[in-house]
This record gives structure tokens, sequence and C-alpha cells, in this order.
């Protein structure tokens, strides 16, 4: 799941959770539980891409570059 859809899930469990009444529906699901395991589940979809984008960043230089790969015959580098 991405951010977005981590958003989505999170945004339909509080629907479920706090703007639905349940005189509304006669069903023997509870639906403010859905509600409550939607947020659940996006809360740790939403952390766990943010841990992974976080680990996907580069920190500095991917590769070095070639002007400090240059080798010199025993002299002082040109400045």
């Amino acid at each position: 799941m991405g951010v977005g859809v981590s958003i989505f899930t999170i945004t339909i469990g509080l629907i479920l959770k706090f703007a639905i009444k349940p005189d509304a529906m006669n069903d023997p699901v509870d639906i403010h539980i859905i509600g409550v395991i939607l947020i659940i589940v996006g809360g740790v979809s939403f952390a766990l891409q943010l841990l992974m984008m976080s680990r996907t960043q580069q920190r500095g230089p991917r590769f070095q570059s070639r002007r400090d790969e240059r080798m010199y015959d025993g002299e002082e580098p040109p400045r």
C-alpha cells in the first residue's frame, strides 16, 4: 500500500467509526469495530511506508567523483 492508500484507509475507518450510527444498519456486524480495524491497518501501513521511504533515501553521493579517483605519480595533486 502506498501513502495515499493508507490515508484513504484511515479516512474510511474514521467515517465508519464516528459518522455512521449503528442504528442505521441492522447487520450483525459492528461498524465501529470495522472502523477501528481500518484505522489501525491504515496507521500501521502509513508508518511502514514512512520507514521504507526514509531507508531508501540517499545520504550522500552514490558514486565517488572521478576527480578523487585519479592517480598521481608521487606528486601533489594540482590545486
